[in-house]
């Protein structure tokens, strides 16, 4: 069973108390957007085998959002932090880079 620990509480919560959001760290797109814009952002979404970074909700405790960074194939989890973050936190880049050689790190802007 997958187990994150929120960041904000210090819970380590079983998949069970928690609700996925999706890919984290994507760009939104505000009124006056392109049908482009809207579409990719409603319908292009990634999903890697492998490290990918994903938005949850602590629903069955404190209820706050955050970032997981986890490999989708081994349920392996790298780490979490806060949902405001810009991009992952430096300790869980070193982390999964240690594990993972060579992996590619995708821009985060």
């Amino acid at each position: 069973m997958l187990t994150l620990t929120c960041p904000y509480c210090g819970v380590a919560a079983e998949e069970t108390e928690l609700t996925a959001g999706g890919e984290a760290h994507l760009k939104r797109f505000g009124p006056g957007s392109s049908d482009d814009d809207l579409e990719t952002y409603l319908f292009l979404r990634e999903n890697p085998k492998g490290v990918h970074f994903e938005r949850w909700r602590h629903s069955f405790g404190c209820g706050k959002w955050f970032l997981a960074a986890r490999d989708t194939n081994t349920l392996e989890v790298f780490g979490t932090y806060p949902a405001q973050s810009k991009a992952p936190p430096k300790p869980i880049k070193d982390a999964i880079t240690a594990k993972r050689p060579g992996w590619s790190w995708r821009e985060f802007k």
